[in-house]
């Protein structure tokens, strides 16, 4: 069959939270955009197979422990029951609704979705092997790469068990194994060891590094801490996996600690989530000037302009941090380029969250990065203890800190952890972005009684006069 050639004025390649935003702004300005992806409609790894999915059943999990933890001011339910099936079918619906959606406004927008795996033959033209075996070589003026990532695979793992998942096989939710160890204490280890306790699994946590979330400040990782501690079975912090063995009785795991002294347990499943590792490979890169470093991104400039002048890269193939949001700003930073518009990709702060139980989220600079970089610097920190808000919802685990310019009280960084980190961060990121000093966050007016407010009672713990704590003189 000989390949069906076409041209375009965009090509993009890869429809998740970076490629199909900017194919969308790119139909927006009037540009004929053509959308390559593997999957039926838009929305890629992070609406099919990560942030949605996962958010959905974190939800879930939140309801049983909110039911459970009633019990402190009176209200008492009875022994919730899980029917796995019908939580499976609903988490499903959600991403089905949501990427139904997208793939209306794909045709509402008019740009062309093709179904396959796209490779560069040149810096003007990509070869598509589609899902339906035909193949479709394409023609483009400008190419936006966002391919993404794939959990990273770990040699170790691989013995070939139906029992050993990584976060996709986890998302499945293909049944509830009686003991799980989870390898790995990031954001998404956590995230699924928050799903995997709530709906009746003894997990166990295991990391190499001396803390939960290695890239957070330990004094917003410290009440997380306590609620996984409470909700697992254990967590092995400084301890790494040295041997992986199946056995009738499950998997038979060899854990070594920080002083080489090794102990064994067996797991009746483990989820492997020890990092992402982005998708350059097999692009046909190769016959592009495109630049691959050691770490597998892609290198980029200000634009997200690749060595060849015609292909743009963004997301997480571009570079950490690997977020959906950085992802669909530096979409639009791409297709502003190509329209000519005078536009980089220059952000003071990328907000992260971490949608465990309490959340945690934090924008700009860390109190830790500050540290490391010997800036000059004033800590600020409002216990949520001191909220009323957060005690009227019975969640004083929490805490909000500023981290600012100690000449200048520019804000410089926000770190939230509690009840919805996720939603407040938005508004730091703002006065970040915007220049806000801690003065002009603590003259915002902010509604009476709301976790907000900790925010403002931060600012007014930083200037020393906070109506509701007295910090430390």
């Amino acid at each position: 069959m000989s390949p069906n050639q076409n041209r375009t004025r965009i090509v993009v390649i890869g429809g998740g939270p970076g490629g199909y935003p900017a194919a969308f702004y790119a139909a927006d300005l009037g540009m004929e955009v053509t959308l390559i992806d593997l999957d039926e409609n838009p929305g890629g790894v992070c609406l099919y197979r990560g942030c949605i999915p996962s958010k959905a059943l974190l939800h879930a999990a939140k309801v049983l422990h909110e039911a459970k933890e009633a019990e402190h001011f009176g209200v008492t339910f009875s022994k919730p029951q899980i029917d796995l099936e019908k939580l499976r079918a609903w988490k499903e619906s959600v991403v089905s609704r949501l990427t139904g959606g997208l793939g209306q406004m794909r045709s509402l927008r008019k740009v062309k979705g093709v179904q396959g795996r796209a490779r560069f033959l040149s810096a003007n033209q990509v070869s598509v092997e589609k899902t339906d075996g035909a193949t479709e070589t394409i023609d483009f003026d400008f190419a936006i790469l966002a391919s993404g990532s794939r959990p990273m695979a770990i040699p170790l793992f691989d013995i070939g068990s139906e029992k050993i998942m990584d976060s996709t096989g986890a998302l499945e939710l293909r049944e509830i194994p009686k003991r799980l160890l989870v390898v790995g204490g990031g954001y998404i280890g956590l995230e699924m060891t928050s799903v995997y306790a709530a709906i009746g699994s003894k997990v166990t946590v295991v990391e190499m590094m001396p803390q939960l979330l290695p890239g957070a400040d330990r004094d917003l990782v410290t009440h997380l801490a306590k609620s996984i501690a409470n909700d697992t079975e254990k967590i092995l912090l400084n301890t790494k996996v040295v041997e992986v063995k199946e056995q009738k009785s499950g998997i038979k795991v060899t854990f070594e600690d920080k002083n080489g002294e090794q102990s064994s347990d067996v797991f009746d499943s483990l989820l492997v989530s020890v990092g992402r590792r982005p998708n350059s490979e097999d692009l046909g890169l190769e016959n592009t000037k495109v630049v691959v470093n050691k770490r597998g991104f892609v290198e980029i400039d200000p634009q997200r302009r690749t060595a060849e002048p015609t292909i743009f890269a963004i997301g997480d193939v571009a570079g950490d941090p690997m977020l959906a949001h950085k992802a669909t700003h530096e979409g639009i930073a791409a297709v502003e380029a190509i329209a000519g518009k005078k536009t980089i990709f220059d952000k003071r702060a990328i907000p992260a969250v971490v949608f465990t139980d309490p959340e945690i989220a934090w924008t700009g600079i860390t109190e830790t990065e500050a540290k490391e970089q010997k800036l000059n610097i004033k800590v600020s920190k409002f216990p949520w203890g001191a909220s009323g808000r957060a005690t009227t919802l019975e969640r004083n685990d929490g805490v909000t800190k500023i981290i600012a310019d100690k000449d200048t009280e520019r804000i410089l960084g926000v770190g939230v952890t509690g009840v919805n980190a996720g939603d407040l961060i938005a508004e730091a990121t703002l006065a970040i972005e915007m220049g806000a000093t801690v003065s002009d966050l603590m003259l915002t007016v902010h509604p009476h009684p709301t976790l907000s407010e900790t925010l403002m009672e931060a600012a007014d713990v930083y200037h020393g006069h906070s109506a509701h704590f007295v910090a430390k003189r």
